[in-house]
């Protein structure tokens, strides 16, 4: 009994609600000062409390400064994340609704641009295409329905059109030693095939000329030959009327435009049903044995 008196007595000294003085605080907080405003609350919880006789007072109020810094500044790192994702989300949502409208006009700009290109007077009729290899543009290769290609002895060229407008990020080029793919992204590729002989790829590359056009450059291993088509499986150019430009010819070291000179003459020598360099060269030396060594009979001998 003596137990719950002691508590009786404690529970009495308690002040109860209606006891708890209440005073409001009156004040108005100017952004442009706000230490200003805080000075003032300290002064109002001084008067109207017992919290600066604390000996623990400044460290309670730096912890409580930093627990609401820490809470402001978790709060502004959340914001930024959600407002960073959601341009994430537009500019994919963005990049879905252009590329539909790309692909919609991709084959009908495709076939004005490469028309435009091609040279006049030198387009052939379909039963003409089927019966070997094309008359080579004036690039020394040939327009294709969906690109065009030309060449060097050194270099390929190659332009794809694209719809205006089309952003790089778009397109897809895959050049490698043996093989080339370009086109758009999500759509079938304009060209996807076996290359006709190796390019050196640390050489090689591609652009996007006034978002209207894909042009790539493809740099040769074999520098001494004309490639008769781009990529296996398409037509034929025929070498035979291949024309390199004189004054290209004429910025070759001697030793390179030696051996140009002598490719075109065995090609014309060729179409013309006579012999090549190398077979003239062949029967000289054949002439020369037969005049220096009369004894032989050289009655069954062939000279090519």
């Amino acid at each position: 009994m003596a137990i719950l008196s002691e508590y009786e007595e404690e529970d009495q000294k308690k002040p109860t609600t209606s006891s708890v003085k209440k005073v409001q605080f009156n004040g108005v907080l100017d952004p442009s000062d706000p230490i200003g405003f805080l000075e003032r609350v300290f002064e109002f919880v001084a008067r109207e409390s017992d919290l600066f006789k604390s000996d623990s007072l400044v460290n309670d109020v730096n912890a409580v400064v930093r627990m609401v810094k820490d809470k402001v500044e978790a709060e502004e790192k959340k914001r930024t994340k959600e407002l960073k994702a959601k341009e994430n989300v537009k500019a994919e949502k963005k990049a879905k609704e252009e590329e539909p409208v790309a692909a919609a006009v991709q084959t009908e700009v495709v076939k004005e641009t490469v028309a435009e290109k091609m040279v006049d007077g030198e387009a052939e009729t379909k039963e003409e295409e089927k019966k070997g290899p094309r008359a080579p543009n004036r690039g020394n290769g040939l327009d294709m329905e969906n690109y065009s290609w030309g060449q060097s002895l050194q270099e390929v060229n190659i332009i794809v059109p694209v719809p205006p407008g089309t952003k790089s990020r778009f397109i897809a080029c895959e050049i490698k030693k043996n093989y080339l793919k370009v086109g758009l992204k999500g759509q079938p590729p304009v060209i996807d095939g076996e290359l006709f002989q190796p390019v050196k790829v640390d050489d090689c590359f591609w652009s996007l000329e006034d978002q209207k056009s894909i042009s790539i450059l493809l740099t040769k291993q074999n520098q001494m030959e004309w490639w008769k088509y781009l990529v296996k499986g398409e037509p034929e150019v025929d070498t035979q009327k291949v024309e390199p430009e004189n004054s290209k010819l004429s910025d070759l070291d001697p030793e390179t435009r030696t051996t140009v000179e002598k490719m075109m003459f065995d090609q014309r020598q060729k179409s013309m049903g006579l012999p090549t360099s190398d077979e003239m060269q062949k029967q000289e030396i054949m002439k020369k044995f037969m005049a220096e060594h009369p004894e032989m009979d050289f009655s069954r001998a062939k000279i090519n």
